[in-house]
């Protein structure tokens, strides 16, 4: 039977894992994917309920009100801003306008796991530059730039390894990349940084033509499961063209109205997300004490670099009743959430016994 051609590299590519959801009667603590504990507030709940009346409409295409909203916000006009179904389709689409086949994408390694497989996708040629310790080494990187390079994606708090990147380092590395390169923050975390002098690339728009910025209101604004996140572009031709390659009505009506409906709101996102930041470090150094090597950590999320350990480190979670999101060969990645469940984290690692 002849079947339709597909490009071969499309089996080189990791697969999206079903999603893992508790067994019926099962309270497993879902540190896997970075989700907020805390459901989206009632006065969100309440406005998308009222969008659903509308659900028999198309969503306005181009976000309108949202992007007059975030453009009010961040001092940029409505052409710097592009709102996508999740940063991580910003992500797919700043590969798509900025490069064609053979083309290269700079990035740390490890870094957000989607990378690799969005540049492979577009023909282009990712160039991972290995992380000094658990942080970016932007020297490295800088120099690692070539007349080839068109993108480069600096992922800040890292994912999965937590450290946030410091304004000063970002300014220099901008000052030493060709301006014809366009350089992306991906600040999915933002909100939880706390850490003095960490770079935050809203401040950084107006000096430097080059560089763009994305955010999520999947993590802190708590609407992971509605997929909405939104790019500020210095250059308004890289807004346009975000919007250009956008797929239509992307960002859904409940999407748009909930975003809306967070940002009036944002005493109380940060009451909750204080409340997380609370239990980060905590259980940062509870960890260190049982013997993790854990970086700082300024996500929602902590490393525990494990190597060669982390799939039998994985399985003692997920025995425990723990869920999280193993990198096989270099770490375990576990969100921060409730003092209940950190205890139950710790509790898992103290039963874990030395590999034989």
């Amino acid at each position: 039977m002849t079947t339709p051609r597909l490009r071969p590299l499309l089996a080189q590519l990791p697969g999206y894992k079903p999603g893992r959801r508790p067994a019926p009667g099962a309270q497993p603590a879902r540190l896997a994917s970075n989700e907020t504990p805390y459901p989206p507030l009632p006065s969100v709940v309440d406005a998308v309920a009222r969008a659903l009346g509308e659900g028999h409409r198309y969503p306005d295409p181009a976000c309108t009100e949202l992007v007059a909203r975030l453009s009010e916000r961040y001092g940029v006009s409505p052409g710097q801003v592009a709102v996508g179904c999740g940063s991580v389709a910003l992500v797919q689409s700043l590969v798509q306008v900025t490069t064609d086949p053979g083309e290269e994408v700079l990035f740390a390694w490890r870094s957000f796991e989607a990378y690799p497989g969005f540049v492979k996708v577009a023909g282009a040629v990712p160039v991972m530059v290995p992380l000094k310790g658990a942080e970016h080494d932007l020297d490295a990187m800088a120099a690692a730039v070539t007349d080839r390079t068109r993108l480069v994606l600096l992922c800040t708090p890292n994912n999965p390894t937590g450290p946030a990147l410091q304004e000063a380092d970002v300014v220099a590395f901008l000052e030493r990349v060709p301006r014809d390169v366009l350089v992306v923050l991906d600040e999915a975390y933002a909100e939880f940084v706390t850490e003095p002098g960490a770079v935050d690339g809203t401040r950084l728009l107006a000096d430097h033509p080059n560089l763009a910025v994305l955010r999520s209101f999947s993590k802190a604004y708590g609407l992971a499961g509605l997929r909405v996140g939104f790019c500020l572009t210095a250059s308004p031709e890289v807004g346009a063209a975000l919007r250009q390659v956008q797929v239509p009505f992307a960002v859904s009506l409940p999407a748009q109205v909930a975003a809306l409906a967070s940002l009036d709101a944002t005493d109380e996102l940060a009451e909750r997300v204080a409340l997380v930041v609370a239990e980060r470090e905590p259980l940062r150094q509870a960890l260190i004490a049982l013997g993790h090597d854990v970086p700082p950590a300024q996500g929602n999320f902590v490393w525990l670099p494990a190597g060669a350990d982390s799939d039998r480190l994985a399985a003692a979670f997920e025995d425990a009743g723990v869920l999280v999101r193993c990198f096989s060969g270099e770490g375990v990645r576990v969100t921060v959430t409730t003092a209940q469940d950190s205890e139950r984290v710790l509790a898992a690692v103290r039963d874990l016994q030395p590999a034989s």
